[in-house]
């Protein structure tokens, strides 16, 4: 990870550290970079979601691209994965999308995609950054016929609409559905979808006003999908966060249906369908152990990565996996897509159900989820506290004692001074006593730094 750029973006508060220079900048180099690299003008392809300042910073990387002489298409508001979609099918040199995802409306991001839909290749995001640090040669104007244009360009967001479409195996007549749009950029996208397939379709936080978005809803606030389905008695209900490559469901019984159970649900269909090339789905080190004990029995390989779907769809392409995701709903299904993508996800869901005739409770039953644990602990140096033999002992004890029935994770946080202990077990309980004693150890040793 860089200065500026994480492993999703460049992400910040809106005018307070990710403002509208740092946008202008963005669009400047990348307009001038990719124009010289191919030697042709650069076409970069450009969506939003519903924030207020979403606008503001499509104009500022607008500008920036044209004044370096590229050419503009605007998909306006639309989710991340048909900007990566628009990207690779439509031969763009790049695509950006511009979203905080399930972040507050005041914060903003920029997700930058190469020219193939994937996420932007570390060594173009180092020299973005020296740009943006005024550590890069001058970069000259585009004048006269070679300054670039900016181009209406919903007509692609069309198409991928169309592409969803065609994705479903059957019709969903009669199905009841719930959606949960976040107010974000699947607000008109993923009912339209739902609708052409014949679902009955419920909505939820479908009425954007540049300030709600994630606001009580969405896949980090599912209870308002969960009551929706049960009360209305729906067959299924979905939630997507803000750019919609996050897909939750919530099963008939109103229980909310995470990544992992996803992941559980989907290999195994995809295992009895032929689809699952490898025989293996790609996990981060956060998927829960009854994931894992669940794969087994079904005869099912894994990989674990690092946190973040970038790592899950890096594994993906260089192995030849077909599913991989993480526990917050990121779900990658690499012969249909580059990236997660909450509404394919969403109609993958309906495809196991539909053709194993099975709700989605019993399709997951056979998966139980381990009772887990989550401490973010402040400290004085993370990279100590992971050297430390004196804690690594602790751990290695604490593992020893739960044995094949819990599971002990210290990873560092990858943007702030923390370090994440996390616990699974059997019971809630054994969860607190060993995270409480994994923390005592690093305050013994005085890591901890003291609200």
């Amino acid at each position: 990870m860089g200065k500026y750029f994480g492993t999703d973006g460049f992400r910040g508060e809106a005018n307070i550290n990710l403002t509208v220079e740092h946008a202008f900048a963005v669009g400047r180099f990348i307009g001038w970079y990719y124009g010289k690299r191919m030697n042709k003008k650069c076409r970069v392809v450009i969506g939003k979601d519903t924030r207020r300042s979403s606008y503001m910073f499509e104009y500022a990387l607008s500008a920036g691209l044209t004044a370096s002489g590229a050419d503009a298409y605007l998909l306006h508001v639309t989710t991340t994965p048909s900007v990566s979609y628009v990207t690779r099918t439509e031969g763009f040199s790049c695509g950006i999308m511009i979203s905080a995802s399930h972040n507050p409306f005041y914060d903003n991001g920029i997700k930058l995609i190469n020219g193939s839909g994937e996420k932007m290749e570390e060594e173009v995001i180092a020299e973005i950054e020296k740009y943006i640090d005024h550590e890069y040669q001058e970069i000259p104007h585009a004048t006269r016929e070679e300054i670039g244009m900016t181009t209406d360009y919903a007509a692609g967001r069309n198409r991928y609409v169309g592409y969803l479409i065609s994705l479903a195996t059957r019709s969903f007549k009669g199905v009841k559905v719930g959606l949960d749009c976040a107010n974000g950029s699947s607000f008109t996208i993923a009912k339209s979808v739902f609708d052409a397939l014949g679902a009955t379709v419920y909505t939820l936080a479908d009425k954007p006003n540049g300030l709600n978005i994630n606001l009580d809803c969405g896949s980090t606030h599912i209870q308002n999908l969960q009551k929706l389905v049960v009360e209305e008695g729906l067959d299924v209900g979905f939630a997507f966060d803000g750019d919609a490559d996050r897909c939750l469901c919530v099963d008939e019984k109103g229980q909310v249906v995470d990544g992992d159970k996803i992941l559980y649900i989907c290999g195994k269909y995809m295992k009895k369908t032929g689809e699952l090339k490898t025989n293996k789905v790609v996990t981060t080190v956060m998927s829960n152990l009854g994931l894992y004990k669940a794969l087994d029995k079904a005869n099912i390989g894994y990989e674990k990565t690092a946190v973040g779907d970038k790592y899950v769809y890096e594994n993906m392409r260089e192995y030849g996996h077909r599913l991989g995701g993480e526990q917050s709903g990121h779900i990658i299904f690499s012969k249909y897509a580059t990236t997660g993508d909450g509404i394919l996800t969403s109609l993958r869901m309906m495809e196991v159900m539909l053709e194993e005739k099975e709700s989605l409770s019993k399709l997951g039953e056979e998966l139980v989820i381990y009772p887990q644990k989550l401490v973010n602990v402040r400290v004085t140096d993370k990279t100590t506290v992971l050297d430390d033999q004196v804690l690594k002992d602790e751990i290695a004890r604490v593992e020893e004692e739960l044995g094949s029935e819990g599971r002990v994770l210290v990873r560092p946080s990858g943007t702030e001074p923390l370090i994440r202990v996390m616990v699974e077990a059997k019971e809630d309980a054994d969860c607190d006593h060993y995270t409480t004693r994994i923390i005592e150890k690093m305050k013994e040793r005085g890591y901890v730094k003291e609200a």
